[in-house]
């Protein structure tokens, strides 16, 4: 059992976990795969890795990459660097090597968790970056048979943590210490590095917990997301602060009958879903006949979602609360929700700004636009990040006049409810027009032999650029012709938002957090459109 020195009351996730491991030791803390930790077995586990950690050279301020798979390991890494005082890099566990490499060599990582499917990328990656730090492996690498490791400087896991002493003494971490370098999708270039503080985490935790409530009967957190984005990691820390059971899923391609048995199985009280998956778990054909009346709270964000889908949530998880969250990396996960109270209300909408955040509409010189204009969204508050790592360039760019400027384009209404139109680098000048990306895409979003879609702008003599429809088919065998676009948009939208090209695809290409990859899609437009026609 962790004891702390008397002179030091400590706030961050690691501190949280001690808390109830003193007062509810047998509760049940984490599950995966039908492996469950006790909030009593989870610290002493984290307690022997920050000892593990401590003896291995890794001290405060020290970088801690991990590159894994959901699992109870990368829970117990994030919180084992928070009790050491170190700073956790989570790595997005399906970028290349080379990719890897660029981020262990910007965060100078001296310490790495890392999954043995994983090891030999990561040691090729190691190998690029030109650093060695020293590895723990969780389970065994497909080139052995567990007697021995075949990379340099790295050890088992579980060896490390069975030779390590569970009386470890947490470092007194200033709040304001960075707690993680939280990587961005990277969907316009290389990514940088957001520098989350455990301030940061603490009141972004605080924010959430006061807007469920503190409610007795959301106690059990699915996440489904990847523990390497900011939604995972925000949704485990919010459980852990209210001493909830926290369920993780696989990191898998997303199965939504899977998702929908685990959500039944453990009798989940709070998930959240990025749209898309959403949609697949609302095309269940049994999904009417599932026993999710344990359901509470539901939420999407990260990606936009059609009214459609959102009008069928409604329908059928009318139960329990249903709420929108919408954020980024740099501001710790959320800064607006939209209460289930309106989601009909005002349906399309992410909402009022999260407590403790402040947010402005601006125009491109940082003046405040008109309620109904478009403008760009900026932040401030404690749960905004400190800056970008290693890069103080783009930092004082980010912070221009002070505020967080976030790249999204929004609008608000007369009683303060936010829209998100576009992101700032998606928008579309076609002759001189604006065309929200996103406004396109929720047309074209209900027409019944769409599944999903999604807007770019492509080159045009022209007007500079056009709108281009990349279509994924309700119905491979039946997808929508040019003519089916054509007219549904043209009764619906000015003639300069209408895409001029329409190409029909099998799946969009997404980020792990949802997203669609839109760059991808601009720079292959050309191959696309093969079998794609002018419209």
């Amino acid at each position: 059992m962790t004891t702390y020195p008397h002179t030091f009351a400590g706030m961050t996730i690691s501190d949280q976990l001690a808390r109830h491991a003193r007062m509810t030791p047998g509760t049940v803390a984490l599950t995966f795969d039908g492996t469950r930790r006790s909030y009593g077995e989870l610290d002493d586990r984290v307690s022997r890795l920050a000892q593990a950690m401590a003896e291995r050279g890794v001290g405060e301020g020290d970088r801690v990459a991990v590159l894994a798979y959901n699992g109870l390991e990368i829970v117990e890494t994030y919180l084992a660097c928070a009790r050491a005082g170190a700073i956790c890099v989570p790595l997005n566990f399906r970028l290349v090597a080379d990719e890897i490499a660029y981020q262990l060599a910007d965060s100078e990582a001296v310490f790495a968790v890392v999954d043995a499917p994983l090891a030999r990328t990561f040691a090729d990656a190691r190998s690029r970056a030109g650093t060695s730090p020293t590895c723990l492996v969780v389970g065994r690498t497909d080139d052995t048979d567990g007697d021995t490791e075949p990379y340099e400087n790295t050890e088992p896991y579980e060896d490390a943590l069975r030779a390590a002493s569970p009386d470890h003494v947490p470092s007194a971490v200033d709040l304001s210490a960075p707690a993680f370098i939280m990587y961005t999708s990277g969907t316009t270039g290389r990514p940088k590095g957001a520098v989350l503080t455990h301030y940061n985490v603490l009141i972004q935790t605080v924010s959430k917990a006061l807007h469920v409530g503190m409610r007795t009967d959301c106690r059990t957190w699915l996440i489904p997301t990847p523990m390497f984005h900011i939604a995972g990691l925000a949704s485990m820390a919010t459980s852990m602060f209210v001493g909830g059971h926290t369920v993780l899923a696989r990191s898998a391609a997303f199965d939504a009958s899977a998702t929908v048995d685990l959500l039944q199985r453990e009798r989940v009280n709070c998930c959240f879903f990025v749209p898309a998956q959403w949609q697949a778990i609302c095309d269940l054909p049994d999904i009417g006949e599932r026993d999710l009346s344990a359901l509470r709270l539901v939420s999407w964000g990260a990606a936009p979602a059609s009214t459609n889908l959102l009008r069928r949530m409604v329908e059928l998880f009318g139960h329990a609360d249903i709420t929108t969250t919408f954020g980024q990396t740099e501001t710790c996960a959320v800064t607006t929700i939209l209460q289930s109270e309106d989601a009909l209300r005002k349906i399309g909408s992410v909402g009022t700004p999260l407590l403790n955040t402040e947010v402005r509409v601006v125009d491109a010189k940082g003046a405040d636009v008109s309620p109904g204009e478009v403008g760009e969204i900026v932040y401030r508050g404690p749960s905004v990040m400190t800056e970008y790592w290693n890069k103080p360039a783009e930092t004082a760019a980010a912070f221009a006049g002070g505020w967080f400027h976030s790249g999204d384009l929004v609008r608000q209404d007369e009683d303060g409810y936010l829209y998100v139109v576009d992101r700032l680098k998606d928008m579309i000048i076609s002759g001189g027009e604006n065309i929200y990306c996103v406004e396109v895409e929720d047309v074209l979003a209900a027409h019944p032999q769409v599944a999903e879609v999604a807007v770019v702008g492509v080159p045009d003599e022209k007007w500079g650029e056009t709108p281009m429809a990349v279509v994924v088919p309700a119905d491979p065998a039946e997808p929508p012709t040019d003519e089916d676009i054509t007219r549904w948009c043209r009764e619906r939208l000015a003639p300069y938002k209408c895409p001029r090209r329409v190409s029909i695809v099998d799946a969009l290409p997404r980020n792990p957090s949802g997203k669609v990859r839109k760059n991808e899609l601009r720079d292959g437009a050309r191959s696309l459109n093969r079998g794609g026609h002018l419209v």
